[in-house]
């Protein structure tokens, strides 16, 4: 049987005008500004002047991730068209894909299967313009900076201590570390520089964490750039950069609407990777879909110790959010992996396997109900080649925790196919009262934070802080960022900083090598293993495979 690409089926559905749309999401005409006839951004003042009551928020998120695939963004459409389908009133809300995966090895960040999100090609392409504007605000700053020193440098910055790099949305290793400003005075001044990707860039996490026009400003003039001879640090709004930037964003900063595949509203806004910054998407985009319906289905990006820690830990205490239930997404294949199987091995039943495993899934569900002290239940995207008995042994094992395991198949039959997991998230919400509490507390000092959310969430023995990071930690304390939340960059493939420990390893330490404040977003960068912030293209990228015909319908986008 010959399957449709995800591409073929968001092509094949016939998208409900976005007007539409806006009316099932109760947003009125008058706060919506039309990018064609199948998107839209939402103007800010919507949040200012309703006076509906918040619903009920669902973060989905994951086991820690493999090759053989969760289905995380997929089971969050999925779970949302499947509360429409039992007569709920809910919207969704998601990230916005980075253009470095759609042409690297991940591919895009729409959905797959019969729960999308569409225009599906727009959305994983330029979509409405919003990381084109990141990226240029987070250009500006770096010309302004450069400029500033060129031109007698009034604030003594010392070139050898910029932390502010350029950005490109795009998967280029031969960015990461360059020498600029050669070729004699009149051409700059020369200094090591590098790139990130723009979902990396500070200016991402703070578009995603800011809450008005205002609050973006601040958020930007805050943002440190570099420090002084005299190691003091120099901020964006000492080079009068934040007023330009902020209006290269002021349309970026509104929610963009879309809809899945099945005509649910979908708030679609912002995109930092969950493993180099907090994989969340927007705080506005967040608050509009809770407005708007009595039910909010979200995501955070990879495993729950890294999308699901940032979003509870960094997310929630920002914007004074608390989720009312936690869906963890598994699949039997990605555990048997964890088990040791090999992709090529996975169709075949193995419970040794699976019992290898399965510690990964229950360690993310064990701190989602003991750390965070969150309503939550298990997911599990079924394949054709799971067998009763390992989907028995996986149920049996969470039931052991107090936790439902529930079948979902919304890649194969969308809505319809997450009517189970819909009534299950009812049923936490109405009959099971959270007691919400974060990892750490702000008092904590920055490395007892780190501690807290390695020994709490990884499961690990503890940290060990390179010299370097220790001296940065000093640093940044004396400087008063002390009771900033951390970001903890680290490899998705583990819960350790070694990506190739698999399962639910006991016994290690996190190596912590550098550390940094990102002051705009609020919160401090913390860079464990070689996690680094700049991805490369893989030997065969999806890139190859895309293509346009004369009639502008494009192929080859997963």
């Amino acid at each position: 049987m010959a399957y449709l690409t995800d591409i073929e089926i968001a092509q094949k559905c016939e998208m409900k005008p976005i007007s539409e749309i806006a009316k099932t999401a109760h947003v009125d005409e008058k706060y919506i500004e039309h990018y064609g006839r199948y998107k839209a951004k939402v103007d800010l003042s919507l949040l200012k002047e309703t006076d509906k009551k918040d619903g009920k928020l669902i973060l989905v998120t994951a086991i820690t991730p493999t090759p053989a695939g969760e289905g995380k963004t997929t089971t969050t459409i999925g779970l949302a068209d499947g509360l429409k389908r039992i007569g709920k009133n809910v919207t969704v809300a998601l990230r916005e894909p980075s253009l470095g995966p759609v042409f690297g090895i991940k591919g895009g960040a729409a959905g797959g299967g019969y729960a999308q999100v569409v225009p599906m090609e727009d959305i994983n392409l330029h979509f409405t313009g919003d990381f084109h504007a990141i990226g240029a605000a987070n250009n500006l700053l770096a010309a302004m900076l450069d400029n500033h020193i060129q031109q007698g440098n009034a604030l003594n910055i010392d070139v050898r201590k910029i932390t502010w790099k350029r950005c490109v949305d795009m998967n280029d290793r031969q960015l990461r570390f360059i020498v600029d400003g050669l070729g004699g005075k009149a051409n700059g001044v020369p200094r090591e520089d590098g790139f990130d990707i723009t979902v990396a860039s500070e200016i991402m996490a703070v578009l995603c964490l800011s809450d008005s026009i205002t609050d973006l400003k601040n958020r930007l003039a805050r943002i440190i750039v570099g420090y002084d001879k005299d190691d003091n640090p120099v901020t964006c709004g000492q080079l009068k950069a934040a007023g330009a930037m902020a209006a290269l964003l002021k349309d970026a900063l509104k929610p963009n609407l879309v809809q899945t595949l099945e005509g649910t509203p979908a708030f679609v806004h912002g995109g930092p990777f969950a493993n180099i910054a907090h994989g969340c998407n927007s705080v506005m985009a967040t608050k509009m879909a809770l407005k708007m319906g009595d039910y909010t289905v979200t995501e955070a990006g990879f495993g729950a110790d890294l999308g699901a820690e940032k979003f509870l830990d960094i997310k929630c205490r920002m914007a004074g959010l608390t989720p009312d239930a936690v869906v963890v997404v598994a699949t039997v294949r990605a555990l048997k992996m964890h088990g040791g199987l090999a992709k090529t091995e996975l169709a075949k039943e193995d419970l040794s396997a699976l019992e290898k495993g399965i510690p990964n899934l229950l360690r993310h569900v064990s701190n989602i109900k003991n750390v965070y002290r969150l309503p939550c239940v298990v997911a599990v995207n079924r394949f054709p080649t799971d067998t009763d008995g390992e989907i028995d042994f996986i149920i049996k094992k969470c039931r052991e925790l107090g936790v439902n395991t529930v079948l979902s198949t919304v890649w194969a039959e969308g809505g319809k196919g997450g009517e189970a997991l819909a009534r299950e998230v009812v049923r936490l919400c109405e009959e099971e009262k959270g007691d919400f509490r974060f990892s750490y507390t702000d008092g904590m000092t920055i490395k007892e934070k780190i501690e807290a959310v390695a020994t709490k969430v990884y499961g690990g023995d503890g940290v060990i802080f390179a010299p370097q990071a220790s001296k940065q930690i000093e640093r940044l304390e004396q400087l008063g960022f002390g009771g900033l939340p951390v970001c903890i960059a680290k490899t998705q493939y583990s819960f350790t900083d070694d990506p190739a420990k698999l399962g639910a390893p006991e016994g290690f330490k996190i190596t912590v090598r550098s550390v940094k404040v990102s002051a705009g977003a609020g919160f401090i960068v913390v860079l464990t293993g070689d996690i680094m912030t700049m991805p490369g293209l893989p030997k065969s990228p999806a890139a190859e495979r895309i293509d346009v015909d004369e009639n502008g319908r494009i192929s080859g986008l997963f």
